[in-house]
């Protein structure tokens, strides 16, 4: 049984937890109290050395990278499929699932960390504003590649409209309008039962 070391507030956890709802595939959820350091202990450093979240343990072996886990699940449980079955088609969902991690996840951490957790003034507001900038830029370089598709790659659901939900999920509160086709996308990635069933609280 594949056990799931996650917070409910994660995006990278809940890109694991999506995948395992899209696949079906059973799993036991544990959560891990951030806030009372559970992430700190040796119990949970032996699993990973970094004292981040999502973990994933399968019969003994542990993963604690996000991206290798999705690919990992991808592997043991490919059906439904969530990368294209040719080399270009998954050149392209890697591209995207990297571009993700680079671009998007960053100044996406700069801003809702402080909108969350500080009063407004110790906020970086300029910073915010540098990290706001820089997720506008790259939206406007996905809308260019959306163009009429519904997804980013083979127009379809793959991997890296998976690795993009838990960040545009918090567009709203990062007070960024994105463009249309962005924008319709973003309806299609947040209203599947995958992303519903994995919504954190705001």
């Amino acid at each position: 049984m594949i056990r799931l070391h996650y917070h409910p507030r994660s995006t990278y956890s809940r890109r694991v937890r999506i995948v395992l709802v899209e696949k079906r595939i059973a799993h036991d959820l544990v959560s891990v109290d951030m806030a009372a350091r559970a992430h700190r202990q040796p119990a949970y450093r032996a699993l990973n050395p970094y004292a981040r979240v999502p973990t994933l343990e399968d019969d003994g072996f542990a993963l604690y990278e996000s991206t290798a886990i999705l690919e990992y699940l991808e592997l043991c449980y490919p059906q439904p499929p969530l990368v294209p079955g040719d080399a270009r088609g998954r050149a392209l969902v890697s591209m995207h699932m990297k571009l993700c991690d680079l671009e998007m996840a960053p100044p996406t951490s700069s801003i809702i960390f402080p909108k969350r957790f500080l009063p407004r003034e110790r906020r970086d507001e300029a910073e915010m504003a540098r990290s706001r900038s820089r997720i506008q830029q790259h939206l406007q370089i996905l809308e260019r590649q959306l163009d009429d598709r519904a997804y980013l790659v083979a127009d379809t659901y793959t991997l890296a409209d998976v690795c993009y939900t838990p960040f545009v999920y918090f567009l709203p509160l990062m007070e960024i309008e994105p463009p249309p086709a962005v924008a319709a996308w973003c309806e299609r990635l947040l209203t599947r039962p995958s992303a519903r069933d994995t919504e954190p609280d705001r």
